[in-house]
């Protein structure tokens, strides 16, 4: 949320929607999840079995209090002394540290209220930790977990409401101009009252580069149960070092929506954003960015006075190392995959699809583009066909392969086909292709190749067939 946007689009068009995906370490999908659904002033969830708690505020204490100043420090007016103004954002409220604006609820919650005075001017709250310290050790994993309640305003009254949970690169501090090369993790954004959490990495040169600056590489999920607003969800990252491939995963409610790995940019790149500490942000902005690319706000019909709910905030440690797990073979190969429930995804966004069974397809597909599947389960009969449900309204001339790989995104394709134009970019057909045989449990990427740079594909869903 510093110096970006905070919107998580490509070529224009905003990224919406990820559908929920398994959380990979179990035990600690079941302890998120129990805290999602605990009373508004539950503690935090004590650490699963292999993970250590390094950092907690249970946001303790009387109410109409502030913070605790040995563990928070508190941002004050319209920018960091020196740096950007508006926060970098163009957000329009002036930040401060009185209890009107960040206080304790005397109920074990933290709320950061934005406020409205009668010349029309905004006032919230930015506070984040002393400590700056937060990374994984190596070979292993590092989570950072709030349970949060979003401004409860929907609607125009919601118009320019930006909450967020988030960090900064420990280089950040003190020199404000670095940005984004010393790395941003947005664990939780939102903005407009809208039921969508947004996830983002922020990294490499503005504007573009690597990182797809300033939108960053982002994904995003609707809150399920109860709305955003209305009620508690937990929002995590957890970044792993475990891995043969170092991953920056994140969550809401222990199902993991987004992934950013570390070959999806230059050695450099990551290392430059990864290699030190960070520190921990909690704050509700109004205006900037972000809410312009929702329409804009705040405006004369924003309701001031409701606050972002925090109920603890904490980060966990685990020194286990290990390699990835194998593939589980939670997916049917012969049954339909839904193109949205991706794992891990780069250059795609979704959308409410027009082709029969409704829900949403990835689309604005281009040379580059892929999306990963975990464990898809072939059985022990091979499969030589590979189907997907594509449409296209590319430009005449335009045309690329949509390709089928096993395991890495850089493996040889397995099988493909060409798709053009298909009559629009909703008009829906079920292209076949032969495939080499597979049996067993893989990860599945579906890649895009073209020659042209432009958009050539959307796609709905896809399965397999002997």
């Amino acid at each position: 949320m510093s110096e970006s946007s905070g919107i998580s689009h490509r070529r224009g068009r905003p990224l919406r929607r990820a559908l929920i995906a398994v959380l990979s370490t179990l035990g600690l999908a079941a302890a998120v999840a129990t805290a999602a659904t605990l009373p508004a002033n539950a503690s935090a969830p004590p650490p699963p079995s292999g993970w250590t708690q390094v950092f907690l505020d249970d946001f303790n204490g009387a109410a109409g209090s502030g913070v605790n100043t040995a563990t928070w420090q508190y941002d004050i007016g319209t920018s960091y002394p020196g740096g950007p103004p508006n926060w970098g954002t163009g957000e329009v409220e002036t930040m401060t540290s009185s209890t009107s604006n960040v206080s304790l609820d005397g109920n074990g919650n933290l709320r950061i209220t934005p406020r409205r005075d009668a010349a029309g001017n905004w006032t919230s709250g930015r506070i984040e930790t002393h400590r700056t310290d937060f990374q994984p050790p190596s070979g292993g994993k590092l989570r950072v977990e709030s349970r949060i309640q979003m401004p409860n305003v929907t609607g125009a009254a919601a118009k320019g409401y930006w909450p967020a949970f988030w960090m900064l690169g420990a280089p950040y501090r003190g020199n404000y101009q670095n940005w984004p090369s010393v790395g941003e993790l947005d664990i939780m954004e939102n903005v407009q009252g809208l039921n969508t959490a947004w996830a983002a990495m922020h990294c490499g040169t503005n504007p573009g580069g690597p990182c797809n600056e300033t939108s960053g590489i982002g994904g995003s999920t609707p809150c399920t149960g109860t709305t955003c607003q209305a009620g508690f969800h937990t929002y995590s990252m957890e970044w792993d070092r475990s891995t043969s491939v170092e991953e920056i995963r994140f969550y809401v409610d222990g199902a993991n929506f987004h992934t950013v790995r570390a070959n999806q940019v230059d050695a450099t790149t990551w290392a430059n954003a990864t290699n030190h500490g960070f520190f921990i942000i909690l704050n509700v902005a109004m205006g900037g960015g972000f809410p312009a690319a929702f329409g804009g706000g705040p405006d004369s019909g924003t309701q001031p006075g409701h606050p972002m709910v925090v109920d603890y905030v904490q980060v966990l440690q685990s020194s286990g190392g290990g390699t990835t797990p194998p593939p589980s073979g939670n997916r049917d190969a012969y049954s339909a995959i839904q193109a949205e429930s991706y794992d891990a995804q780069s250059g795609l966004s979704t959308e409410t699809t027009s082709d029969t069974g409704g829900g949403q397809n990835i689309g604005w597909l281009a040379n580059g583009d892929w999306a990963l599947y975990r464990g898809v389960n072939f059985g022990s009969t091979a499969a030589t066909q590979f189907r997907a449900r594509v449409a296209s309204g590319a430009a005449s001339g335009v045309s690329g392969l949509v390709e089928v790989r096993l395991d890495s995104r850089t493996s040889a394709p397995i099988g493909s086909f060409a798709l053009g134009n298909t009559g629009g970019w909703q008009s829906w057909r079920t292209v076949p292709a032969n495939i080499s045989s597979v049996t067993g449990t893989h990860d599945v990427y579906l890649t895009f190749t073209s020659g042209q740079p432009a958009d050539f594909v959307n796609v709905n869903w896809f399965d397999f067939a002997h």
